[in-house]
């Protein structure tokens, strides 16, 4: 098979997709490199183009050259007996949409399959899923309900029901927050709950070749203006993310037994990265991350590290999970 790192995207996580493409080819530097743009077309892309893009955060990667429609790269995937290695975050490249077109064509792809990618970007949905094994998460709140939940509990949360939380997350401190909330629900669906208070954590789950599944060391992460918002993620280098974070170790077995509980209940594969707040009663379930960034930078790559994974070790087992995932007995048309 050959190892293609599909990168980019159509949504506005596309430019995060850069950088975590940027590692994944140095760890897998004979991976090709398909760029998927914002028109829905898909470029070959050097080497160079990749490696020498240096603002992956804030300028629009363009290859110079003329792309193909996704549909037919993935069938020219297909017939060349391909292997995705996905680099991408949001929109259609997490929600399930281009895992239901691989898993049509029979390509072999890392993370999560359809169902459970389209169950885990459902914020709601996910909340419930989890909550069934365990997890314990906010209140939802309906939008005309904000003002009494206001009034009830003092601060409130908003964030996109189907999309990551770095963009489009609202604090509602005050009456002017709620303008601001019902104004960003006319565009698409939000999740509001009551504010907790505590320390942000996250905590990786990691299926490996030999079958195992476990949890990785919890993150705790310290934002740099008090929001772990797309700014204090990718642009402020003075939020800090300290692995293993600074838990006692009933928080931090805790942290990673509801991880790996959420992992499973949404039939995450592969790898997962779920977020918590850590309340004084412990433990509160945000969302899971079905394909979490792998940049340099990024919380998975570091949990690894922490364990004492090689990111290429993880990479390689990824593809060979892939490629067992995809069964010839259950793709239609094959024998």
């Amino acid at each position: 098979m050959r190892t293609t790192i599909l990168f980019g995207g159509s949504n506005k996580e596309r430019l995060v997709s850069v950088a975590s493409a940027q590692a994944l080819h140095q760890a897998l530097p004979e991976a090709d490199l398909w760029f998927w743009d914002v028109a829905d077309n898909v470029h070959v892309v050097r080497s160079e183009q990749l490696l020498e893009h240096a603002r992956p955060f804030q300028d629009e990667f363009r290859p110079g050259t003329r792309g193909i429609p996704l549909a037919q790269a993935l069938d020219q995937a297909a017939r060349e007996d391909r292997v995705l290695v996905l680099g991408l975050h949001g929109g259609s490249a997490e929600n399930g949409e281009l895992q239901a077109m691989c898993e049509m064509r029979g390509i072999p792809f890392t993370g999560s399959s359809s169902a459970s990618s389209h169950l885990a970007f459902d914020k709601v949905a996910a909340k419930r899923f989890a909550a069934i094994a365990g997890v314990p998460a906010p209140s939802g709140i309906a939008l005309d309900e904000i003002d009494a939940a206001f009034a009830e509990y003092g601060r409130l949360i908003a964030k996109p029901a189907r999309d990551g939380s770095s963009y489009g997350l609202i604090f509602v401190n005050a009456k002017q927050d709620i303008v601001a909330v019902r104004n960003a629900a006319r565009a698409e669906e939000y999740l509001i709950e009551p504010f907790v208070a505590g320390v942000e954590a996250t905590c990786g789950v990691l299926e490996r070749s030999d079958g195992a599944i476990f949890s990785l060391p919890p993150i705790e992460i310290v934002p740099a203006e008090g929001a772990f918002d797309y700014t204090a993620k990718y642009l402020l280098k003075s939020t800090q993310e300290i692995c293993p974070g600074r838990f006692s170790p009933d928080i931090s077995a805790a942290i990673m037994d509801l991880a790996l509980r959420a992992h499973r209940a949404l039939s995450c594969a592969g790898y997962s990265r779920t977020d918590f707040i850590i309340s004084a009663k412990g433990p509160i379930y945000l969302e899971t991350n079905t394909l979490p960034g792998l940049t340099k930078a990024s919380l998975y790559p570091k949990a690894l590290k922490a364990q004492g994974i090689e990111f290429v070790d993880f990479l390689q087992e990824q593809i060979e999970l892939a490629r067992r995932r995809t069964s010839p007995s259950v793709i239609p048309g094959r024998a």
